[in-house]
């Protein structure tokens, strides 16, 4: 599910190393999430496993920082879009029931949603639809922690444009996701949750998967958190607004169950599997790809509030990972990295953080509004007493770490910004990309 609340300026997931031999480096492991706590990197819970077996687990930081209440391998998090995942097994479940197909139309059920004639359950699947996607209208933020039901956020999506014509592009929509889970409901005449339950909990044999709702930390439930000096807690989003699009809670555990249930049958046909990895433009149904070297793997990743989660399955080697973050400004897909290649038998370096401090006065130079002419977004610079924090066009704040003189960087999204005051510019580095920005 994606929120606001820190920039992803380019989507992709590149996982790099090479395959070799099976062996679990867990003191090196170890090694890399004692290192993310002590720095206050990462509050994370991962699972690595093989054909149903966990290799490797480890839970770090707090469940709730304020409660001092420490994580542990059963705590739950909000798994965010890998929802997505779920929902999609579901609508193959009813196709193979004969009662819905790849190409019925969605004003069969929602006739109000612009192009409703004309787009398929299949667009929907596979963020082709052309339907706006709500959570990026600044409106969203406003309501994002009230209760919502399927008649309002219908509405909601019903009263926006098309971003383009149906099938013409892939474009990631929680949209598609959402009225996903509301066409199950409508066809089973059952609440989502219902259909979680008996479609995939039980068939996969998981017991702390479920539908969220207001966080327990009595129920081995977590709150989600930012590191600004400190852990501040985050918003929470109230879990009918996302649905079918975001708004299960799990454990890393029972996600690579889920997974390796989803590859081995257990949930839906071979013929429907192919379909969810048939990749188009980037993107499955309910399924991306992703590589390990020579390996191809498929699954998922999510966000909401302060959680990020990710899972993957590589069929080939039956080899599962699921990284759940409560708070982190560390890229979750090093940690998968660091994960797989314990499992490969490849080396890997533990993380060094270094910082600079400087002055109040010395971080003037660098604010303002800059844009770019290679990315169609600007960025807000500005200072927050001994600090800088970056903000996209629509994005919420992001802080930013001094590393060297007029180089900062922002580890959760891999972002490093070059400055040269002189110039009025910085250079923009994510994922393997330079982008110029200069100041208006």
């Amino acid at each position: 599910m994606k929120n606001k609340i820190y920039v992803t300026l380019i989507i992709g997931l590149l996982l790099t190393g090479q395959a070799f031999s099976q062996s679990i480096n867990t003191a090196k492991l170890d090694s890399l999430f004692d290192l993310l706590i002590s720095k206050n990197k990462a509050m994370v819970s991962v699972v690595l496993a093989r054909n149903g077996t966990t290799l490797y687990s480890r839970a770090t930081g707090f469940a709730s920082v304020e409660d001092n209440i420490a994580a542990t391998v059963s705590t739950r998090y909000r798994i965010g879009s890998i929802t997505k995942t779920y929902t999609s097994v579901m609508i193959f479940q009813l196709i193979e029931e004969g009662k819905l197909t790849l190409e019925t139309k969605l004003n069969t059920f929602f006739p109000t949603v612009a192009n409703a004639e004309l787009i398929t359950i299949g667009n929907l699947l596979n963020h082709r639809s052309g339907i706006h996607n709500f959570t990026n209208d600044p409106g969203y933020l406003q309501y994002m922690t009230q209760p919502k039901n399927q008649e309002e956020m219908v509405a909601i999506i019903a009263k926006t444009k098309p971003d383009f014509q149906p099938n013409e592009k892939m474009q990631y929509s929680n949209s598609n996701y959402l009225l996903l889970g509301y066409i199950i409901e409508k066809i089973t005449k059952m609440p989502y949750q219902k259909n979680l339950e008996s479609r995939i909990l039980k068939k996969a044999g998981l017991k702390e998967t479920y539908y969220g709702g207001k966080t327990d930390v009595a129920k081995n439930e977590s709150y989600s958190y930012r590191f600004q000096d400190k852990w501040i807690r985050m918003p929470e989003t109230d879990l009918s607004v996302p649905g079918g699009a975001g708004a299960i809670v799990s454990t890393p555990s029972d996600l690579t169950t889920f997974i390796a249930a989803l590859f081995s049958g257990k949930l839906v046909s071979n013929g429907s599997l192919v379909q969810m990895k048939t990749i188009t433009d980037g993107m499955g149904m309910g399924l991306f790809q992703v590589p390990f070297d020579k390996k191809t793997g498929y699954g998922h990743n999510g966000v909401i509030d302060g959680f990020l989660s990710n899972l993957f399955h590589f069929p080939e080697d039956g080899v599962s990972v699921a990284v759940c973050s409560n708070g982190t400004s560390y890229v979750l897909n090093d940690m998968v990295i660091a994960l797989l290649s314990s499992y490969y038998n490849v080396p890997f370096k533990l993380p060094v953080f270094t910082t600079i401090a400087l002055k109040p006065e010395d971080l003037d130079k660098y604010t303002g509004t800059y844009s770019s002419t290679q990315l169609p977004i600007k960025i807000t610079v500005a200072k927050n007493e001994a600090t800088l924090t970056a903000q996209a066009t629509g994005q919420g704040a992001f802080p930013l770490e001094a590393t060297a003189t007029d180089v900062f960087k922002f580890d959760q999204a891999g972002i490093v910004m070059e400055f040269a005051p002189a110039k009025n510019q910085f250079v923009l580095k994510q994922g393997g990309g330079n982008f110029v920005f200069t100041k208006e």
